[in-house]
Formats: C-alpha cells, sequence, structure tokens
C-alpha cells in the first residue's frame, strides 16, 4: 500500500543506500511493540494450506527471506510482522569484513533483476550472535543462519571458517545453510566440486553433532545451497549427498545468483552475481532435477526469480517444498509476500489441491 509512494525516493538513491535505509526502518520498527503489532496484523496471512511441518520445524507459510536481506540480523525481530513464514540470516563470517569494494549492487527496473557482488560484507558472527540472542523465544517463525567463508582464508582451510561461526550461531537458529555457491567471493564455488564438497560437509556436520551434545538440543536441520550454473552431473552428485544411510544434507536451497547473462539483456555488463526474473527458469530447472534425483524425499527451498503467486506456484510444481524472495521485494515492496500467500491456496484449490504439499513436484 505505501510502498508505490516510497520507491521512487528508494530509487533516486544508490541501491545499497536503499537497502541500509530499509534496515534501519525495520531495525527501528522493531522496538515499537505497538507498531510491529499493527504492521503483522495487516501483513500476515493465515491459511491451513500453507502450514507445513518440515525437519521438525513449524512453517506457518512456505515464503520465507532469502538470506542476503539480513546479514547481521539487525532486523530479524520486525521481518516475521511483514508475514515471511521463516527468516534467513547471512551469510555470516566468522570475523568482520567489509565486502568488495562500492558501488556492488545494481538495479534493472525493466526487467526486474539485480546484479551484485558483495562480497559477504558483515560484521562477523559475535555480532550477530548478540542481536539473535536478543531475540523472542521461541521464535515467532523459524531463523535459519547462512554459514560462509572469510575472504582471506584460503579454500583449504574454508571448513574452519564454517565451524567457527558454527559454533558461535548454534543455539540462535533453527536450521543451518551452508553458502558454497555465492559467485562474489574468489575460488568458494569450487568448494561445490566433488573433491572438496563431502569432506567440507563432513567438517560441518561433525561440528553440528559435537555442539548438540554439548547444548543438549537436536543437531539443526544442515541444508545446502548451490549455483544455478551447475551441469547437470554436478547436481546428480550433490543430489546424492543427501541420499544413503548416512545422508551428509537434510536438504538444500535452490539456487544462489548466476554468473550467466541472457543474450537478450546487453545492459546486463556488471560483473557479479545476477538474480530477478532472468533466474527463474533456470533456477526452476535446477529444483526438478534435485526433487527426480531425491524422489522427493529431501526438502528444498527455491529460490530465484519469484514475484508472484503464479511464480511461487512453479516453483512448488518443479519440487520446492518452500521458498526464498529477495529480488521481488525490492521492485514490489514487502506487500509481494501477502499476495502471494492469499492467492496461493486459491491457485492449488483450482488445480485440485487442498494444501500446498499436494502440489509439490507435480510438475518436477
Amino acid at each position: 500500500m505505501i510502498y508505490p509512494l516510497l520507491r521512487p525516493l528508494l530509487f533516486s538513491l544508490e541501491a545499497e543506500q536503499a537497502h541500509q535505509l530499509s534496515i534501519l526502518a525495520l531495525e527501528t520498527l522493531g522496538r515499537m511493540p505497538r507498531s510491529l503489532k499493527a504492521v503483522a496484523e495487516y501483513l500476515s496471512v493465515s491459511h491451513p494450506a500453507l502450514t507445513q511441518t518440515l525437519w521438525g520445524l513449524e512453517f506457518p507459510n512456505p515464503v520465507g527471506l532469502a538470506a542476503g536481506y539480513d546479514k547481521d540480523a539487525r532486523a530479524a525481530a520486525a521481518l516475521p510482522a511483514l508475514g515471511f513464514g521463516f527468516l534467513e540470516i547471512g551469510t555470516v563470517t566468522p570475523r568482520p569484513q567489509a565486502g568488495n569494494p562500492r558501488p556492488r549492487v545494481f538495479r534493472y527496473p525493466d526487467s526486474q533483476a539485480v546484479i551484485n557482488r558483495m562480497g559477504f560484507p558483515g560484521e562477523g558472527a559475535a555480532a550477530v550472535a548478540l542481536r539473535l540472542a536478543a531475540l523472542q523465544q521461541p521464535h515467532p517463525v523459524p531463523i535459519g543462519i547462512n554459514l560462509g567463508k572469510n575472504k582471506e582464508t584460503p579454500l583449504e582451510r574454508a571448513a574452519e571458517d564454517y565451524v567457527s561461526t558454527l559454533d558461535t550461531l548454534f543455539p540462535y537458529g533453527d536450521y543451518l545453510a551452508v553458502n558454497v555457491s555465492s559467485p562474489n567471493t574468489p575460488g568458494l564455488r569450487l568448494l561445490q566440486a566433488a573433491d572438496a564438497l563431502p569432506e567440507l560437509l563432513t567438517q560441518v556436520a561433525a561440528a553440528n553433532q559435537r555442539l548438540a551434545a554439548q547444548h543438549q538440543h537436536p543437531p539443526l536441520p544442515l541444508l545446502l545451497k548451490i549455483a544455478p550454473d551447475l551441469s547437470p552431473e554436478d547436481i546428480t552428485f550433490i543430489a546424492r549427498l543427501a541420499l544413503g544411510d548416512a545422508p551428509l544434507v537434510d536438504g538444500f536451497i535452490a539456487t544462489n545468483t548466476t554468473l550467466a547473462r541472457p543474450p537478450e539483456h546487453p545492459e546486463y555488463t556488471e560483473t557479479g552475481g545476477l538474480s530477478g526474473a532472468p533466474l527463474r527458469q533456470r533456477a526452476n530447472a535446477v529444483i526438478a532435477q534435485l526433487y527426480r534425483e531425491c524422489s522427493g524425499s529431501v526438502p528444498i527451498i527455491g529460490v530465484g526469480g519469484i514475484a508472484s503467486a503464479a511464480d511461487a506456484y512453479e516453483k512448488i510444481r518443479a519440487g520446492a517444498s518452500l521458498l526464498q524472495i529477495y529480488t521481488g521485494l525490492v521492485f514490489q515492496g514487502p506487500e509481494l509476500v501477502r499476495d502471494i500467500l492469499l492467492k496461493l491456496p486459491e491457485i492449488c484449490q483450482k488445480d485440485g489441491y487442498s494444501h500446498i504439499h499436494a502440489a509439490c513436484g507435480t510438475c518436477a
């Protein structure tokens, strides 16, 4: 309702300035209980066709906030009031870092796309832990923590960074996401390779088990966030990590941003990861392959190019149990969440599905 009025102002600012302004506004809202309640009453949508239990976690609806928006958990107190069914914080690195030089975020309104080359800027795991520790317990919606490595950490020691961040943040999250797919940290995507990924995940999983025993808490569900630029053979290999008697991951987030540039968009000249509408079909193809490879037995969070309820439904039918949005919010504002949640049950019912789960994977 108000975002169409604010958008010209926000788009008059440099993209990262606009982002920081939105974080500041939500951070302020999070300290105003009465205003927060009023926002939640307007934007929240409840419907029995949208609720799910996955990994032992209760999701009131399938639309979550993707990692990258609230890197340092500054807005985490307010974000559930915008109607999200879950949040993902980060990417969090063990030590603070500045990220890549600015400008590093570029909007393309005509094609509903963004290119970013942020490079994991953030205050580090200790600062995020302090903010998450101050949140309402239990969390009103599940909170995932997206784990990454510092830029200067060599690849052969990457596991140390993931484990270090997990050591700091284990008590404060509901699930974990291992990010080996950002295109903006040099060499990071090499960790998706067959000679590196199993060892990395083995070390993170061992730390998860150790911390679970230490805190007398079940291990946190461990998800892997993958790139859209993988070959079918790479996706087959990665899918097998979630199968068998001793799976290394409990689910997937598909996908991160892409390095590909559609030939019909010569204006995409900046380097970095492309997100938004141009990513939608490729992300759907990756989701569908993962769903088929795992015979629908492993939950997938679908992300990439969701800008409407129809886009969300398309991802569910490709095989996503849950969804994440970010770039769509840049162009449409927070009412996008409400719009998707209001329309999804009706779309499902028109196809004969009484619950979103029944539609999951029907077009994989």
